[in-house]
């Protein structure tokens, strides 16, 4: 499985809020067939293939132009592991069973 943060930051909408551009983001995210997990800063979802997670980012970062913005800021961090099966869960899993 392959985990992907995104951050899509639109600029120049005239205004300081981004939740109207965030619920639009997890509400695309979803129609394509994700699971996002939303948090303060960012949006980490998984899926099987590199095609899947590229086409999502695509489709948010050209969401910021669909909806009014002449400018668009995408962050994205992919983990991709070949040597075992992983996912979401499964590293917040591992991470707190060493606390």
């Amino acid at each position: 499985m392959i985990i992907a943060q995104l951050t899509v930051v639109p600029v120049g909408t005239g205004t300081a809020s981004l939740s109207q551009f965030v619920a639009g983001f997890e509400n695309a995210l979803r129609d394509m067939g994700f699971e996002p997990r939303l948090s303060a800063m960012s949006t980490v979802i998984e899926a099987d293939s590199m095609d899947k997670i590229l086409a999502a980012v695509k489709r948010l970062h050209e969401m910021v132009f669909e909806n009014g913005a002449p400018r668009a800021l995408t962050a994205v961090s992919i983990d991709e592991r070949r040597d075992k099966e992983g996912s979401i869960d499964q590293k917040l899993k591992s991470v707190k069973s060493k606390m």
